[in-house]
């Protein structure tokens, strides 16, 4: 399983939390690239509940990190 920001990009809307099953419903009914399915369809097949993107992309930046400050002169 891989995942990039343009991938991950794709669940941004999804509807959190979720499970894997709900993950793969939204991702197929929005027309995600089937990359993004296949990373899904690589999460166990249980009933855990993923409560963001970092549930299941740990190195997901925040938006903290899309973020800079000007340094100061």
């Amino acid at each position: 399983m891989y995942w990039t920001l343009e991938l991950a990009s794709y669940l941004e809307d999804a509807p959190w939390p979720a499970t894997r099953n709900e993950l793969l419903d939204y991702a197929e009914r929005t027309g995600a690239p089937i990359e993004v399915i296949e990373n899904l369809r690589e999460l166990p097949e249980d009933d855990t509940i993923y409560e963001s993107m970092e549930d299941i992309w740990p190195d997901y930046p925040s938006r903290d990190e899309f973020l800079f400050e000007e340094e100061e002169e």
